[in-house]
């Protein structure tokens, strides 16, 4: 194994010297830090970051629990979380908590032997008062994305209920009074507020809130799929539906393809998520688009934050989604250039809803 002693000889300088380098713990010649990285380059050596650790009392490291890391949402939020630590010259360390409470917090706990830095985590759905007990009482720093659980700590995530409130209003302002909606997993704030702003959309139109209207479908693509089958098969079936996340859209248009119901004329359909897909269905999908780069880029910048001063008071940020009026609620072309946002991309040979 390479020592921080052969790079030292290789390189003509002292041990102390290397280290400098490697931590930047005190300014070093040109020269010289050349010299030290060219000795590196030649013996492949790779700092022991445990030992450093207990010497700096910094890992260098920074946590990320994700409950579902194949959905693409949250691919795209760790993107932009994973390039803004690095850009910060700390390395992420990934770990799914599988939407399971229990599983989460023996993940956090083994994130927290590994003496991280700082953790950044979408809490998972269910009683997880124990995993942000247990957050609070080991002091790292922590930043809640996505769903917030806890004022305690720092935290981002999206307006969820006022953007689910235009969905329902741009539905009703269409002429429909039977509106659907399919939510997401019970237990996570997102669906609990994306509830409430269907709720709020309804009573600014004066509907009534039908609970027959409402199914759960788990945040997932099957779940999703027979929970519209159920809405579909009502005696009085909705006119129209609003999807609480983009896995279950996927699922709720193979249920609206297997009952033979063609979108937007036989019912119209508003998805809360957007993706890179969307706008090629045929018909385009009208969804409401959340800021997922900004939420990850926001996140990491609360964690910089709390690192340079642990003592400052948390702060709860919310991000705003975007509107993304295409085809799918039924509006003509006119209705939606009048918005200001219609793309104007159709792609024909895509298979209809």
């Amino acid at each position: 194994m390479v020592k921080m002693a052969d790079v030292a000889k290789i390189a003509g300088v002292s041990v102390s010297t290397v280290s400098h380098v490697l931590n930047d713990t005190r300014a070093v010649r040109a020269e010289t830090r050349a010299a030290v990285l060219a000795a590196i380059e030649q013996t492949g050596y790779t700092q022991n970051t445990i030992a450093r650790a207990l010497v700096t009392a910094s890992s260098g490291l920074i946590g990320l629990s994700i409950p579902v890391i194949t959905n693409p949402y949250f691919t795209d939020v760790i993107h932009a979380i994973e390039t803004n630590v690095s850009a910060t010259g700390y390395t992420l360390i990934l770990t799914d908590s599988r939407e399971d409470p229990e599983h989460e917090l023996r993940a956090l706990r083994a994130l927290l032997q590994r003496r991280i830095d700082g953790l950044i985590i979408v809490p998972a759905a269910g009683d997880n008062q124990l995993a942000l007990e247990h957050l609070a009482a080991s002091s790292v720093p922590t930043v809640l994305i996505d769903r917030l659980a806890s004022a305690d700590f720092d935290q981002v995530g999206p307006d969820n209920e006022e953007p689910s409130a235009q969905l329902v209003e741009h539905l009703a302002d269409l002429g429909h009074d039977r509106i659907g909606m399919i939510a997401g997993l019970s237990g996570l704030t997102t669906t609990r507020e994306r509830l409430a702003g269907y709720r709020r959309g309804l009573a600014r139109h004066g509907l009534l809130y039908d609970e027959m209207l409402v199914a759960g479908g788990g945040s997932q693509i099957e779940g999703a799929r027979a929970a519209a089958h159920t809405l579909l098969a009502l005696p009085n079936p909705p006119t129209a539906l609003v999807v609480a996340n983009n896995l279950m859209t996927i699922g709720t248009m193979k249920a609206l393809r297997e009952t033979g119901r063609r979108v937007p004329d036989d019912i119209a359909l508003t998805c809360f998520d957007d993706f890179e897909w969307a706008d090629f269905f045929s018909p385009r999908l009208t969804t409401m688009a959340q800021p997922r780069v900004e939420l990850g880029n926001v996140a990491v910048e609360l964690l910089m934050r709390r690192l340079a001063d642990p003592k400052i008071p948390p702060r709860t940020v919310r991000l705003t989604p975007q509107f993304m009026h295409r085809d799918s609620c039924g509006c003509t072309l006119e209705q939606r250039m009048a918005t200001g946002q219609d793309k104007e991309v159709s792609n024909p040979s895509s298979p209809p809803v």
